[in-house]
């Protein structure tokens, strides 16, 4: 039992790792490059992983460092190119390399679909939860962690031990984020993407993260009302029964919307998008025309 407090105590103070140490960190590209991982990066940085942002063959990647030298090389699929927007593709490659091992090259995860070399995680797809827990159960195997996964991160954790207080998504040139509301801005952060969405694929892609029937959102959403009825429950109060009822009610509904919703990815993925608006005339049609300038008469010439 000590062990197991002095366990969470460690996980509670671990630092995260720091900010990548580059010009390009203040560049607005690459700090947008960085918010678009951000659900890549913060989970490994929280295990005390330094993670940094490159381009590779045809899309950006996330590169990260480990204690031995070798790094890992995230990415969405290289060849072909996709024209899925940075951070969320159709699926995640995790490799591991060494810079003077040439002989070192392990495939971690591979969700990208492909149809000769297709790996169990292709049924992931972009999702990142289990792209992070195939690199922490390869990563603890390797005794690669600098930091142990946190209860809320990993089911590979003991139960038991305390859930600390989450890392809120460390975006350069923005100030520090309420750790509390780390859940909302990752929300907020997506919709701003679906704003910013330059194609209704791109858009259905986002929605996939919402409604996908077994990882989504509201699945999950519906699966955290129903533990908080639950532990509502354990008062053993009349208020605490009546708490959990509301709180069962609010799981049911919340499945309820995704039964309801559970076509709408394929619906947004085959609307057209609308032809762009003829460009009206900077004048109007029937502007009257100006009169003619009149012209300097020549200065008369001398006669001699």
């Amino acid at each position: 039992m000590a062990a197991d407090e002095a366990n969470a105590t460690d996980a509670r103070a671990a630092p995260i790792a720091p900010l990548p140490d580059h010009r390009d960190v203040n560049m607005p590209w690459w700090q947008e490059l960085w918010r678009r991982h951000a659900h890549i990066t913060t989970p490994l940085r929280a295990r005390g992983l330094p993670c940094d942002i490159e381009f590779g063959l045809s899309a950006y990647i996330v590169r990260v460092s480990l204690p031995d030298d070798s790094y890992l090389i995230i990415s969405p699929p290289q060849e072909p190119s996709s024209d899925h927007p940075p951070g969320d593709p159709g699926g995640w490659i995790a490799t591991r390399e060494h810079p003077d091992d040439q002989t070192l090259f392990e495939v971690l995860y591979d969700s990208a679909p492909s149809g000769a070399r297709q790996r169990p995680e292709a049924r992931h797809g972009g999702s990142a939860q289990p792209l992070i827990e195939a690199i922490d159960l390869r990563l603890a195997q390797l005794g690669l962690l600098p930091h142990p996964a946190l209860p809320h991160e990993s089911p590979h954790v003991h139960p038991a031990q305390p859930t600390p207080t989450p890392p809120s998504p460390d975006i350069p040139g923005k100030p520090d984020r309420d750790p509390a509301s780390v859940y909302g801005d990752a929300l907020r952060d997506l919709t701003d993407r679906l704003n910013a969405a330059e194609s209704h694929a791109d858009a259905a892609a986002l929605l996939h993260q919402i409604l996908e029937p077994t990882d989504g959102l509201l699945a999950q959403l519906g699966e955290f009302f129903e533990a908080a009825g639950e532990k509502a429950k354990e008062a053993e109060e009349d208020d605490g029964f009546d708490l959990s009822y509301d709180l069962a009610d609010a799981a049911a509904e919340i499945r309820s919307l995704g039964e309801v919703l559970h076509v709408a990815e394929d619906r947004m993925r085959a609307l057209t998008p609308l032809a762009p608006a003829p460009r009206l005339p900077s004048t109007p049609a029937r502007a009257p025309s100006l009169p003619p300038r009149a012209l300097p008469s020549a200065p008369l010439r001398h006669m001699r």
